[in-house]
């Protein structure tokens, strides 16, 4: 297994307990593998500063491994899905440390919109009610927030239309134990209660009240509102930044990997 690096540590480094977690997930190759040219940590580690702090990729600083060998690999980690393998293992160890199943039977379906940049700007759509030229990440996740699926699209999509591909991808990753999905109100309409009856689940539609004053905390919804609040501490994820939607779509699953860690810790320390 590889060994912490020697230099001053950066606050996004992996530490060793969540190291010897994650690597078997990241290894896909054999550490005597002559491709390797550098250590796998800390390929990873330069990975990890890129998210937390939305430099350009060339700016890798210089005791890191080069910008060159980070991305390739993560381009590698993206397409081997490894990202998605972590999430699903620690949204069920965060469950059952809950006191709940491994896999939810209820859901919350959103979208953030992310304002494009020129690197992402050739896909990028207009979004009439956020009045901002960008991409939207459309995700699903458990009513503890934790991931369950995720897509990008131009931000002139509709969210309604997505819940097709994400209540596909959702009773996929869960084997099907959903039948409930909390939405606001960008999915009423009769085709998205279709789409998500074809897949076995109902939906139910979230609204605010009718009076109302100041801010509102709507039912099951603040969970993946608070999921967006802890996304955006992650610069990386501020705007579109990225050419190839996978690989934004990759940032965003990095960035609940490490948030996700934090919350099996207290779990992990009593088994």
């Amino acid at each position: 297994m590889d060994t912490a690096p020697p230099r001053k540590a950066y606050p996004s480094d992996v530490d060793d307990d969540e190291w010897a977690f994650i690597a078997p997930y990241l290894t896909l190759m054999t550490e005597a593998a002559p491709q390797r040219h550098h250590d796998l940590r800390e390929v990873f580690n330069g990975l990890r500063f890129i998210a937390r702090s939305g430099l350009q990729w060339r700016l890798m600083p210089h005791d890191l491994p080069p910008w060159q060998a980070v991305y390739q690999q993560t381009r590698r980690w993206i397409t081997a899905e490894v990202f998605a393998a972590m999430i699903a293992d620690l949204r069920a160890l965060i469950r059952i440390g809950d006191g709940r199943s491994a896999q939810p039977s209820a859901i919350i379906l959103d979208s953030r919109t992310l304002t494009s940049t020129p690197e992402s700007g050739a896909r990028a759509g207009w979004d009439g009610a956020k009045r901002r030229t960008g991409s939207k990440v459309h995700l699903a996740v458990d009513t503890l927030g934790q991931l369950l699926a995720l897509h990008v699209t131009p931000a002139n999509a509709q969210d309604r239309a997505q819940v097709a591909e994400l209540a596909a991808a959702v009773q996929e990753a869960t084997g099907e134990t959903v039948t409930l999905a909390y939405v606001d109100q960008g999915y009423t309409g009769e085709t998205p209660r279709q789409d998500a009856a074809n897949h076995g689940i109902a939906l139910e539609v979230v609204k605010l009240p009718n009076v109302k004053r100041g801010f509102v905390l709507l039912p099951r919804r603040w969970v993946v509102e608070r999921d967006f609040g802890w996304l955006s501490r992650f610069r990386r994820l501020a705007r579109d930044q990225e050419r190839l939607a996978d690989v934004l779509k990759g940032f965003h699953l990095v960035a609940f990997t490490m948030l996700m860690w934090k919350q099996a810790i207290p779990i992990l320390s009593v088994l």
